[in-house]
């Protein structure tokens, strides 16, 4: 199985690109929303403008934004230190990307989870299958066209053949086109994309006068200078990959109608008779079976009473003024400008924005020994070296990922009950140990998590009704680092600690996650005395002694999830943790 194989059929891969494909789709329909409504304002001008803003429209489902916000961020100007992100760059990010990807996805029942895993595998297979149908479609109908074309003779002379020569110079077409006649029903049409040939049916000059014959000839030949076939067949292929969307098959009939206004408009400004042109055109539906292929460019496409209408009324379609030049010119700067602004505004960190690599300069790791019964974590002010003795792994994924004890589940069973001591140097100029410990798990433990949300009990820890009674502690240098805990049987003695610290103690005690909702940014000394097991204890004695209230809630909890682990089975097994 290759690695395109893999990547189709991951779920992991599939949700990945589902936000950006998201916000792929919504820009999409609002650059064609707006394009119609050009379209709509130009509606007196000339066909040919209000087909290339469709056509704009269609070929914008193959470029995403995202690309030229990648171009601007690699243009912005990378520095050294840390760059503010500007208000504006957040409030057009959040405008041009507005399916923001999930942090997580909440957990439910297995069949649940069995099924929301399957159903980027379903999509796909259905995205394939709506493809392969289209392409099925599309290669039925081109069959229909190559048939009578493989059984078409070259014609050497005649008045068709004159006819084309004539109005080749004409219309501005350089080379001579290649002109071959059918036995086929189909009409007058124009077949190849880089080497187009026209294709007539048989007899059809004795079903023309000299007028009519020379009008369907330039109408054919207007498609020949446009490159017609080339521009439907990219139209097909966003058909094809977008079929899901109706927009683009709505786009798809609004460019027929304005590429057969455009070529109509051109055989008028030939010269052709009105007259004669529309019969023309009559003629050939009451005789000829119409092409089965937008790329086959013929004549009686679009809406024919419409067409002949125009036709018949000889309405000349103005030119675009200064104004609505300077209007499209704007909006099409506007709409490349805009992205790459994004990126420019957020820029691609350079390597002197990235943060060091999260590596212990140097690290021990043993099982404890089975006698020891003090369990501690160290790292003394301005020291390089950080100590861990006696800790379980869950204790150190927590010091790695900054979790509580309740955020943490999955897992084999010893990761509450195997004990190791861990020494390590941090490197005074990178000291978050964070990153660090989470590489070293990985390499150590072949430890690997995922995140989640769920919805869980939690409790508010809010001041009382009748204030706080919590002490400050003596003014000095104090602060998180500083906090000592000591806990015996239901006795709690922490000085220098910031409420969200306690609130962490809290968590442990009392089984729910407590949430700090205080607005206290003191430190403080603090006493607690509660019966040992019962968190209704402690509960209440938060409320008597301390003055706080924990209001029992629920509230979206971010979860870690182990999902592997091995244990560590060497004595010890000092080295360096690095991240590949």
């Amino acid at each position: 199985m290759n690695i395109l194989t893999v990547v189709a059929f991951s779920p992991l891969a599939w949700t990945a690109l589902g936000t950006p494909l998201a916000n792929h789709l919504w820009q999409s329909t609002l650059f064609a929303a707006v394009a119609g409504l050009l379209t709509l304002a130009l509606r007196k001008n000339r066909a040919q403008v209000r087909y290339w803003l469709w056509l704009t429209a269609s070929v914008k489902f193959f470029i995403p934004f995202s690309l030229l916000i990648a171009m601007g961020s690699h243009l912005g100007l990378s520095k050294s230190h840390v760059i503010t992100e500007p208000g504006v760059s957040f409030v057009m990010q959040e405008i041009s990307q507005p399916f923001a990807p999930a942090s997580a996805v909440p957990t439910a029942s297995t069949a649940f989870a069995a099924a929301a895993r399957l159903l980027p595998t379903l999509l796909l297979l259905v995205w394939l299958w709506g493809c392969a149908g289209v392409l099925l479609f599309w290669w039925l109908r081109w069959r229909r066209v190559t048939g009578p074309l493989r059984g078409a003779l070259p014609l050497q002379a005649g008045r068709e053949l004159e006819a084309l020569r004539r109005l080749e110079q004409s219309v501005g077409i350089a080379g001579p086109i290649k002109i071959m006649v059918s036995e086929s029903a189909l009409e007058p049409g124009v077949v190849g994309i880089f080497r187009p040939v026209m294709l007539l049916p048989a007899g059809i000059s004795d079903r023309l006068t000299d007028a009519q014959l020379e009008a369907i000839i330039a109408h054919e030949l207007c498609h020949v200078r446009r490159r017609d076939n080339l521009l439907a067949a990219i139209h097909m292929l966003v058909e094809a990959l977008f079929w899901f969307h109706p927009l683009v098959w709505w786009i798809g009939a609004r460019l027929v109608d304005e590429r057969e206004r455009a070529c109509d408009e051109e055989v008028l400004r030939l010269g052709s008779e009105p007259q004669a042109y529309a019969e023309s055109i009559l003629k050939v539906c009451e005789f000829y079976l119409e092409s089965p292929l937008v790329c086959v460019t013929g004549v009686t496409g679009s809406n024919l009473k419409k067409r002949i209408e125009d036709i018949m009324t000889h309405r000349i379609a103005s030119k675009l003024d200064f104004t609505k030049k300077l209007l499209l010119a704007t909006i099409g700067m506007a709409v490349v400008a805009v992205p790459i602004a994004i990126g420019f505004l957020n820029p691609t960190p350079s390597r002197a924005q990235s943060q060091p690599s999260p590596v212990f300069e140097d690290v021990s790791i043993k099982r404890s020994k089975p006698d020891a019964n003090i369990t501690m974590m160290i790292r003394e002010s301005g020291s390089p070296d950080w100590t861990a003795t006696n800790v379980t792994l869950k204790r150190l994924i927590q010091s790695a990922y900054g979790l509580k004890d309740l955020q943490i589940l999955g897992g084999p069973s010893w990761l509450t009950t195997e004990k190791y001591d861990l020494h390590a140097k941090v490197d005074p100029a990178n000291p978050q140990i964070g990153p660090k410990l989470q590489a070293l798990l990985a390499d150590r433990f072949k430890l690997t998590v995922h995140r989640e949300t769920k919805e869980l009990p939690v409790y508010e820890l809010v001041v009382g009704t009748n204030g706080s009674k919590l002490k400050e502690a003596p003014p000095g240098e104090v602060g998180p680092s500083k906090g000592r805990f000591h806990i015996e049987k239901g006795h709690l003695v922490a000085q220098q600690v910031p409420i969200d610290v306690m609130a962490g103690f809290l968590s442990n005690s009392t089984g729910r996650m407590v949430l700090d909702k205080t607005g206290l940014k003191g430190v403080y000394d603090i006493t607690l005395d509660w019966t040992p097991g019962d968190s209704n204890s402690v509960v209440t004695a938060v409320s008597e002694q301390l003055g706080l209230k924990l209001n029992p809630q629920t509230a979206p909890v971010e979860i870690l999830v182990v999902d592997h682990a091995e244990e560590l089975n060497d004595q010890e097994t000092p080295s360096t943790a690095h991240v590949n």
